[in-house]
Order: C-alpha cells, then structure tokens, then sequence
C-alpha cells in the first residue's frame, strides 16, 4: 500500500512538471522588481513623499474609518440589541460587525460621493495639488461629524484645548471635532441601546415573577425568557425596525 502511494505521489510530481512549462508559455507571469536608489530630482522626491504618506494612511484607515463616519454608533447598537437578546454568539460577531461596515457604507455613501467628485477625481486628473485635495476632501467629512455632534461636546474640546471662542464652523481644528463626535457617537448609540434594552429587562422581570410565583424557584428564567425575546424581537421584524431607526438618526 505503501509502494502504491509513492507511485501515485511521483507519477503526479512528473504530471506537474511536465503541464508546468506548458502554462507557463500561454499564460505570461509577471515580474516585480523592488530596490531602492537615490533620487535624482525633486519630482522623484515628491513621489516618494506621496507614496510614503499613502501606506501611512492605508495603515490607518481602519481607525480612521470608525473615528470619522457612522460605524461607532451602528456597531455599539447591534452590540447593544446582542446583549439584550441573550444569544449569545447568535448571530456571530462577524456577522454584527460586517452588517455595520455595510451599513455605514450605505450612510456615509453621500458624504463619500461629494469627497471623491471634490477631491479626489481633481487629484488624479492632476489639476489640484495634494494640499488643495486635503482641503477640498476634508469639508464633507466636517460637515458630516458637525451635524452629529453636540455643542455640548464640541464645547469641552474647545475648552480643552485652550483655543478661544471660535465664530464658525471653521475656526474649529478637525483634531478638535474628531474626539467631539466621537463621544457624541457614544452617546446617542448608549441612548438608543438603553431604550432597546428595557422591552427586554421587562419580559425577564415578568418570566422571573411568573416563576417564583410559581414555586418554579430551580428553573432559570433565562430558559423561558429567551424564546420569548427572540419570538417577540422576530413578530416585530427588529431588524428592519433597527435597521430604520440606525439610518433615519443619521439624517
């Protein structure tokens, strides 16, 4: 049996070597060449400043894309409806967080749009600089994180930060706005998880209730109250009310 597997082991290595040559000839494989050199001109220069400060914010972007748009509040209220369910693991994380990350999208697809025709598609047609596509680029996002955040807590960082009372909008720095949202982000998404939670603190006060009541003292309520939250959260269609209720915040 042993002798068996190594034919069929060598007869498959002499079948690839063979088909190896054959591919490679139809199919070209392209070459990548990487090295480093000095620059001979100040444009080479600035294409490698450009490139640098691109992988820097590729890096970033993930933090990036939850401290500027809608995903901190979204995330934190499927979190929220996942506690108050007590399902643990149903539905997986991944599944919560990719339904976030498509829904953000979906949110920010606007704001993203204005940024791309303003800023962006100037930038690769070369008719703008990278400083003028900053500038451009920036001011939907702002405008974005303006409308979502409280003048409570913009109010904080400006006094944080020791600036004085700004007139507009624009006097504020982005660094001053970012952390502003986010708390604000923070606080809405706590708001709406504290009203999804009470339906379900109800319905496990009443099954525990109903239980001891009963003399059912050994039975743990979660047993009963959990098919119970998850056939009342499935009648009232929770997920397109959730869905809703998310996006229509945003507005």
């Amino acid at each position: 049996m042993k002798k068996q597997n190594i034919l069929i082991f060598f007869s498959l290595f002499f079948l690839l070597s063979l088909s190896v040559p054959i591919f490679a000839q139809r199919i070209p494989i392209p070459s990548f060449n990487f090295g480093i050199g000095e620059a001979s001109n100040p444009k080479q220069v600035a294409l490698t400043l450009e490139t640098l400060a691109l992988v820097t914010v590729l890096t970033l972007a993930p933090a990036i894309i939850m401290m500027t748009t809608s995903f901190v509040r979204i995330s934190i209220v499927f979190l929220f409806i996942s506690r108050a369910l007590s399902t643990q693991q149903i539905p997986p994380n991944q599944i919560v967080m990719g339904l976030a990350i498509f829904l953000t999208i979906f949110v920010m697809s606007p704001t993203w749009k204005e940024v791309n025709d303003q800023a962006l598609k100037p930038y690769f047609e070369r008719k703008i600089s990278v400083s003028e596509m900053y500038d451009r680029g920036i001011k939907p996002v702002r405008k974005f994180m303006f409308k979502q955040t409280r003048p409570k807590d913009l109010g904080l960082f400006v006094k944080l930060s020791g600036l004085s009372r700004p007139k507009n909008p624009d006097d504020i720095p982005t660094y001053v706005l970012i952390p502003s949202f986010m708390i604000s982000e923070l606080k809405t998404a706590f708001t709406m998880g504290v009203a999804l939670f009470i339906p379900f603190v109800v319905i496990d006060l009443v099954v525990a209730s109903i239980l001891m009541s009963m003399g059912m003292i050994m039975l743990p309520p979660v047993m009963i109250s959990l098919p119970l939250k998850i056939l009342v959260f499935v009648l009232a269609d929770g997920w397109h009310l959730l869905t809703w209720s998310l996006v229509r915040s945003f507005s």
